[in-house]
C-alpha cells in the first residue's frame, strides 16, 4: 500500500495526502451484497436533532459483511479486493466452491486468486484463514476477533488494527488488545490471521474541510469558544482556558476512568491499557 501527495494546483490541494489504492482491483461492488442505507443526519423520529455534528455527506450503499466466517471446511477463492465506503478497512470478495459469494474484511498481503478457509479441522494458520484461538500458534498476529462464540467479529476490525495471541490456559487464551489491554477470550472464539488492511490510512490528510462535510461530519465547536449555559469550560473575559478539561455533562477527561468497578466483565481483563 501507498499514498501519494498532491501537487497543489488548487489550495483545497496543498496538503492534500490521498491513498494509491494500488491493491484495489475492481470499483465496481457485488450488486447481490449491496443493501440501502439511510440517514438520519442526526435527527430522531420527530425531526428533532438528537445528535449534534451530523448531516449531510456522500450517498452510499452498506455491503454486507461476512463477519461470522461460518462455512466451516469450504474453501473460498479471492475474486477481488475492494474499497467500502462504510469503512476505513479495505474488503474483499469471496467465491465459495459451492457458488456462493461473501464479502470479507481483507487482511494485508490478501491476493487476488489466493484460497482462503474458515474453521478447526485442517486449516493453515495463514493470512485470511478464520480459526478459532485455540488452533492458532502462540505469538501470531490476528484480527477481526469474536468476543463471545458465535457472535462474530467485534474486535480489531478497522485499518491497520491487530492483536497478539500471548497465551492459553484452559478454556481461555490471553490476547493482546490494539489498546495495549491484555485480556483473556474463550478458546472457542474465531479470529482471522493477519493484520487489516490499509494500514496507512492514518497517514492521509483530508486538505479541506468540504472533505469532511462529504463524510457527514458538520463543524464542531471548541466548547472553550462557548457560553457558561452552553458547556462547563465556556465563558470567562477574553481568552479563557476554560477550566478543567471535561464534557459537555461535566465528566472530566485526561485520565479520569469511566469503567464501572462492578462491571462483570472485569475478571477477563489480565491488564489495564496503559494511559
Amino acid at each position: 500500500m501507498s499514498v501519494k501527495k498532491l501537487k497543489p494546483i488548487t489550495p483545497g490541494q496543498r496538503f492534500r495526502v490521498v491513498n494509491g489504492y494500488d491493491v484495489i482491483t475492481t470499483d465496481k461492488p457485488e450488486k447481490s451484497l449491496l443493501a440501502p442505507k439511510k440517514r438520519t443526519g442526526g435527527r430522531n423520529s420527530q425531526g428533532k436533532m438528537t445528535m449534534r455534528y451530523k448531516g449531510g455527506g456522500h450517498k452510499k450503499r452498506y455491503r454486507i459483511i461476512d463477519f461470522k466466517r461460518n462455512k466451516h471446511g469450504i474453501p473460498a477463492e479471492v475474486k477481488s479486493i475492494e474499497y467500502d465506503p462504510n469503512r476505513t478497512a479495505f474488503i474483499a470478495l469471496l467465491n465459495y466452491q459451492d457458488g456462493e459469494k461473501r464479502y470479507i474484511i481483507a487482511q494485508n498481503g490478501l491476493q487476488v486468486g489466493q484460497t482462503v478457509v474458515s474453521g478447526k479441522e485442517q486449516v493453515a494458520p495463514e493470512i485470511g484463514n478464520a480459526m478459532p484461538l485455540s488452533s492458532i500458534p502462540l505469538g501470531t498476529i490476528i484480527s477481526c476477533i469474536e468476543l463471545h462464540p458465535g457472535q462474530g467479529a467485534v474486535i480489531a476490525r478497522s485499518a491497520g488494527a491487530f492483536a497478539q495471541l500471548m497465551a492459553r490456559d484452559g478454556k481461555f487464551a490471553t490476547v493482546k488488545m490494539p489498546s495495549g489491554e491484555t485480556r483473556m477470550i474463550l478458546v472457542t472464539c474465531l479470529a482471522t490471521v493477519g493484520v487489516v488492511s490499509n494500514s496507512d490510512h492514518q497517514l492521509l490528510v483530508s486538505g479541506k474541510a468540504g472533505r469532511t462535510r462529504w463524510l457527514g461530519r458538520r463543524p464542531r465547536t471548541n466548547p472553550v469558544r462557548m457560553n457558561p449555559v452552553d458547556h462547563p469550560m465556556g465563558g470567562g473575559e477574553g481568552r479563557s482556558s476554560g477550566g478543567h478539561p471535561r464534557s459537555r455533562k461535566g465528566i472530566p477527561a485526561k485520565g479520569y476512568r469511566t469503567r464501572s468497578k462492578t462491571k462483570a466483565s472485569n475478571k477477563y481483563i489480565v491488564e489495564r491499557r496503559k494511559k
